[in-house]
């Protein structure tokens, strides 16, 4: 039965996912990691959690983690891997939890398929800016340059994924496009959509302007009822999930309780 717990690879198109599922029939949580990060980041969210309310699910992006290379890292092909984990696992009405490049993942799930999710957390990211145009993707690019001697390190603490200086570098480069554009997909969304925000700056960008990228939100929160910001925590974008865990956890619980004002909880065995 597909309820029970797991840990193991799923083939996906040209690649196979490395998947992490507790198991049970309690409420379906689904992570999603950042850009180039893996599933053990989420340990401490899912420890403050527990598994008495909950079912946890982390899995690797592809060439991330112990997940297999690919053919393709588009953006798209990372939206569908959730819905092959969730077939794949039997699972209804998630929540999905994402932190950076995976709260925008969540965000374009919930808006392409509004009757399959019970309830989004965005961590740090489904924010409506991006560097665009050819002065965004020169500065992408020379970053992901200066850094290609750190990449191979990085791949093995989880932080990078296995790909070149230049693949990465793409992929950044579509997410900044996407996010920069993610304002009407925020809209779309029918659900309660949570934020946990973060202070100071990240990777290439400083705090001033990472203050600037969380206040692209604003215009969209003024519009929408279904998104919400939970809290504002101290930590920079890279320290969210080691140190802001209970922040997280509480976010779940909130974005939960109000998808439970409209919709039913997520079928038990």
């Amino acid at each position: 039965m597909t309820n029970k717990p797991w840990m193991g690879m799923l083939p996906v198109a040209d690649t196979e996912l490395a998947v992490t599922d507790t198991g049970g029939s309690n409420q379906p949580v689904i992570y999603l990691n950042g850009s180039f990060a893996d599933q053990k980041h989420w340990k401490r969210v899912i420890e403050s959690l527990g598994t008495e309310e909950w079912r946890h699910v982390t899995f690797d992006e592809r060439a991330r983690g112990r997940s297999h290379t690919s053919s393709d890292y588009s953006f798209d092909g990372a939206v569908e891997d959730i819905g092959a984990v969730m077939e794949a696992r039997g699972i209804e009405q998630p929540i999905l939890v994402g932190w950076s490049m995976g709260a925008t993942l969540a965000a374009h799930w919930a808006a392409r398929y509004p009757s399959r999710v019970r309830a989004v957390v965005c961590v740090d990211g489904a924010l409506p800016w991006g560097l665009t145009g050819a002065e965004g993707q020169d500065r992408i690019r020379q970053l992901f340059h200066r850094l290609r001697w750190l990449f191979p390190i990085a791949s093995r603490l989880g932080l990078a994924a296995r790909m070149s200086a230049s693949d990465h570098a793409e992929v950044n480069i579509e997410l900044n496009e996407i996010t920069a554009a993610i304002a009407p997909v925020l809209e779309r969304i029918e659900c309660p959509a949570v934020y946990v925000l973060g202070t100071g700056g990240n990777l290439g960008s400083g705090s001033d302007e990472m203050e600037e990228v969380r206040a692209s939100l604003d215009p969209v929160l003024a519009i929408s009822p279904n998104l919400t910001v939970g809290s504002k925590v101290p930590s920079n974008h890279s320290q969210l999930l080691r140190r802001e865990y209970h922040a997280i956890a509480a976010a779940v619980r909130q974005a939960n309780a109000e998808a439970r004002k409209t919709t039913p909880p997520a079928p038990t065995e």
